[in-house]
């Protein structure tokens, strides 16, 4: 009898560990602290890491663009910042602002120019999506805010820059 038990439970507990990854995702490999003032040029788009301003981007939902610069830095601190193609449609936002509502450590804002709809970056990690309910982005909020990535988990993600573009 014990051992029937025990088999019965062995498939559960590897599903539950099974599959850890998100699929689609990708890594970098910035290195914190480089803080440098003015405009910025970043190999992605939108950035996962690299030089920033020296200030950071309060967290929050904002409903224009932010500047690379100072997002970044947030990112730098345990942030993940989700953003979304302006023309995602009114239905599509309110789905991602649900996503990180109560969530101290995220920005959410538009960009121009994304490779996918939506996009979830985090310091060294990034996820391309095609749908703001696709079940990846909250696996990536789950992973990476204040997650092990960032060079300076923990730092503030408020008192910092809190205007948009």
């Amino acid at each position: 009898m014990k051992r029937t038990f025990l088999l019965a439970l062995l498939p559960l507990t590897l599903a539950a560990c099974g599959g850890g990854g998100i699929e689609g995702l990708k890594t970098f490999e910035y290195q914190g602290g480089d803080h440098r003032a003015g405009s910025l040029v970043y190999a992605e788009n939108p950035p996962a890491g690299g030089p920033h301003n020296p200030i950071w981007q309060n967290c929050g939902v904002y409903d224009q663009p932010l500047y690379n610069e100072y997002a970044v830095h947030s990112l730098e601190h345990g942030a993940v910042w989700i953003t979304y193609r302006p023309d995602l449609g009114a239905e599509g936002i309110a789905a991602l602002k649900t996503l990180v509502d109560g969530r101290p450590y995220t920005l959410l804002s538009p960009y121009e120019g994304l490779p996918a709809p939506v996009v979830a970056s985090a310091w060294n990690a990034q996820v391309q999506v095609q749908s703001p309910t696709d079940g990846r982005l909250k696996a990536f909020l789950d992973k990476y805010e204040q997650g092990p990535t960032a060079p300076e988990r923990g730092a503030a993600c408020s008192g910092g820059y809190g205007s948009t573009r």
